[in-house]
């Protein structure tokens, strides 16, 4: 049987990795996992329990606490904390402010990379993972390495879109530009390019078209393994 294929989908918010990512697994066949979903159910966590998501000690002492369990099918993955359905809950504002706090604690990110590499592990055919770390620190040795970009007008529109309006667009590009300064920042696996990813600029690309290009990436590589 040949070796899984795990394809590492990076790049900051608003860039289509979810959409992408998903829509990748279901045309091959693998295994999905939204580790961008796995920090929001861990900020949650913490903030339904009283933890102070800005005291990094506090946070480290908690992030063996909840049990964190993502769903692999890419058509319907949800997400639970434990045994709670989360995968409302980790889409609010309050968690979407807070996860980039929680997310650059080490001790989190150990616990999270133990969690995406189990997947791995657990998913026979492979797996598309999409974050922020993938091709960089959680699946240095991955098959195909894809890091997804656009300009922050096109991500801010995008966002704003998934958002229904709740916030303007103005808004959504400040949250943004914000937040990519957090992670590509932190010290432990900050945001950033694997020297050999596959650039993708996704602002003029359809999401057929972004799909069509990763999919023919992973074929290429599947038939000359």
């Amino acid at each position: 049987m040949e070796n899984p294929v795990i394809v590492a989908i990076d790049g900051p918010s608003g860039t289509g990795k979810s959409s992408t990512s998903r829509a990748v697994a279901a045309k091959l066949g693998l295994n999905y996992l939204d580790t961008g979903a796995q920090y929001r159910a861990i900020t949650w966590w913490m903030l339904s329990n009283g933890i102070d998501v800005n005291d990094p000690v506090a946070v480290a002492d908690a992030a063996g606490k909840p049990v964190i369990v993502a769903g692999h099918d890419p058509a319907a993955p949800g997400i639970t904390v434990d045994g709670t359905d989360a995968s409302g809950p980790i889409r609010t504002q309050e968690v979407t402010a807070a996860v980039s706090a929680v997310s650059a604690v080490p001790e989190v990110r150990a616990r999270m990379v133990e969690l995406q590499r189990a997947a791995a592990d657990t998913s026979p055919a492979g797996i598309v993972v999409e974050g922020r770390d993938i091709g960089t620190t959680v699946f240095p040795n991955a098959t195909v390495k894809i890091f997804l970009t656009a300009s922050a007008e096109a991500r801010a529109a995008r966002r704003s879109g998934e958002l229904n309006g709740a916030q303007s667009v103005a808004d959504t590009r400040a949250a943004l530009i914000k937040r990519d300064a957090a992670d590509s920042g932190r010290k432990t696996s900050p945001l950033a390019k694997a020297a050999d990813a596959v650039e993708v600029d996704t602002t003029d690309l359809t999401l057929d078209q972004v799909i069509e290009c990763i999919v023919t990436l992973v074929e290429e590589k599947r038939a000359t393994r």
